[in-house]
């Protein structure tokens, strides 16, 4: 006790403390600072959660264990060897079971004359809090139909092992397993069935890996397996093999037995990849071909290049269509007999930071994209005005036609038959002048929808030419149900025709099915005089190719018609 207080006075301010320390709604204590610190008051929830009573007798703090060691201890201990003001923290009292959970702060207290040097240690405790966070978010890393780990816990998983100091290249490995049939069974069997499906598949999953390996469930019918690699590759192929052969015995469902095999897609870990999310989409991209192929597949980085130039070109593409910054050029169509021009094929032209796209780069986009359609518009709009701006230049009616393709996605997603009307109406021309292509692809992937969309454009009088005959799987029924006009035969039958038996065979079967079916024919990919008088001898009826001209601009496709035609 101070010798500048008398007893009374310092019995006030104990109690003045006490009961400031007793309205506190947290824990509370006052150390006095020494060399041998000790509590000189606290409140009853301190009592409790220092597990102290003071009644015992000994009120020096290393004598408290909560105050004495642990993470709270040492920290005490460095804070009253400083002049700091406060410091204040979260922290643990250091117990593996039972543990509790606390902000704790430290704060020195203002010192009146003739007082020692004093701290307030608080404690809030936040252990029913934290627990409640660690309780969220095991639900939220974990999937509540199968009980494995989720997509957040799994790429958790992959940038802790990718952030580990001694991380190297081909020391880890992702794989996607993706379960086939599974839609058919849950819209056969009902939901029910297919959450049965999924759990036991994936507990057949858990049985094709190691202890160490990590395996999630990633979406729908999809999994992730998280792998260490000790042999190199051979160690995925061969988990790969391990998965497979797991899934050869049949799911029982009900009273059902289904056979149910996977897709498997590999990427390796490497310090190149920036994310988690870039390794699962590797092993998704692998994936992808994996159910193309059968087998299991492992990512190459040119592939998803390849797949990224699409996105390009299907953003550069949308902006070159609204700009109007494509082309048609016209490739002459010549009567075999004659040697004078019956008309041309538009072909889309596309330059692109003035280097020229081939169409068989953007077209497989634009029919992928969607944006095929407004180019079957924009090509049909185009080439019917041509022609009537052809005819408006020469003041006369000229004898050509011009032939526009036609996608499947054109026939499948928009209303042809409105185009077509639209473009004829806009341009003036009759519709014996257009002719419209389509692939045998077309015709397989909806006949009925094709049949149609092409007694829709009887109407017109547009003729309908068949690409490529020849190349596809069309049947014989197909020809004869529908308005076909003209058959094109492939340009693989035709360049090989003299050199090649079963070519001229097959230029020979489809000039005699053409003949028979009343239908007209061209023969595409004619380089050489020879193959044109060949092609003249067995009764085709026109040739397309550059022994006759490229693919011309409009106004040099006029010029060369009117040269050729006069």
């Amino acid at each position: 006790m101070p010798a500048e207080l008398s007893p009374q006075i310092w019995h006030v301010l104990e109690s003045v403390r006490q009961r400031y320390l007793d309205a506190l709604p947290i824990a509370a204590a006052i150390i006095t600072i020494s060399d041998d610190s000790f509590i000189d008051c606290a409140n009853d929830q301190f009592r409790l959660l220092a597990e102290w009573d003071e009644r015992l007798g000994e009120r020096r703090i290393a004598q408290v264990p909560l105050l004495r060691s642990g993470p709270i201890g040492t920290r005490l201990s460095a804070f009253l060897k400083k002049d700091d003001p406060a410091f204040q923290f979260d922290t643990a009292d250091g117990r593996a079971i039972g543990g509790r959970h606390f902000t704790v702060r430290f704060a020195r207290l203002s010192m009146l004359p003739g007082q020692p040097i004093r701290c307030m240690v608080s404690l809030i405790d936040k252990t029913a809090q934290v627990e409640t966070e660690r309780s969220l978010r095991s639900e939220m890393l974990r999937d509540t139909l199968t009980g494995l780990p989720n997509r957040f816990a799994f790429n958790e998983r992959v940038e802790a092992v990718m952030n580990e100091p001694g991380f190297s290249d081909q020391s880890h490995a992702v794989l996607a397993v993706d379960m086939t049939r599974f839609s058919r069974v849950n819209e056969c069997m009902g939901a029910i069935a297919g959450d049965e499906l999924l759990i036991t598949f994936a507990r057949r999953l858990v049985s094709a890996l190691r202890p160490s390996d990590m395996l999630a469930r990633i979406s729908g019918d999809e999994f992730g397996v998280l792998l260490r690699l000790d042999r190199g590759l051979a160690d995925a192929m061969r988990a790969a093999e391990r998965i497979k052969a797991v899934l050869t015995l049949p799911f029982r469902l009900s009273e059902l037995e289904i056979r149910v095999d996977c897709a498997i897609g590999c990427a390796i870990l490497n310090k190149s990849v920036s994310s988690a999310d870039e390794v699962l989409r590797n092993a998704q991209f692998a994936l992808k071909n994996a159910k193309r192929t059968g087998t299991t597949q492992i990512y190459e980085p040119a592939q998803a290049q390849a797949v990224r130039r699409r996105f390009s070109i299907e953003t550069e593409l949308r902006v070159a269509i609204e700009a109007g910054q494509l082309e048609l050029a016209y490739q002459p169509l010549t009567e075999l007999s004659t040697g004078r021009v019956a008309g041309f094929e538009a072909l889309a032209r596309w330059e692109l930071e003035g280097k020229p796209v081939p169409p068989s780069e953007f077209i497989p986009v634009a029919e992928e994209s969607g944006l095929i359609v407004q180019l079957g518009r924009w090509a049909l709009d185009t080439a019917t005005q041509t022609l009537a701006d052809w005819d408006l230049k020469t003041g006369t009616r000229l004898p050509i036609s011009v032939n526009v393709n036609l996608s499947p996605v054109q026939i499948s997603r928009d209303d042809v038959a409105a185009a077509v009307s639209g473009a004829l109406s806009a341009s003036g021309i009759d519709g014996d002048r257009l002719t419209l292509e389509l692939t045998e692809g077309a015709i397989i992937q909806d006949p009925e929808r094709v049949a149609r969309a092409l007694k829709a454009l009887q109407r017109f009088d547009v003729k309908i030419a068949m690409d490529d005959f020849g190349s596809g799987y069309t049947s014989l029924a197909s020809l004869q149900l529908l308005p076909i006009d003209i058959l094109k035969i492939d340009q693989r039958f035709v360049s090989g025709m003299l050199q090649d038996g079963d070519s001229a065979a097959i230029v020979d079967a489809i000039l005699s099915l053409a003949r028979a079916l009343g239908m007209e024919t061209t023969a595409e990919g004619i380089e050489s005089e020879a193959l044109a008088a060949a092609l003249l001898q067995k009764g085709c009826t026109y040739g397309q190719g550059f022994l006759y001209s490229e693919a011309l601009p409009a106004a040099d496709a006029l010029a060369y018609w009117l040269e050729r035609n006069a």
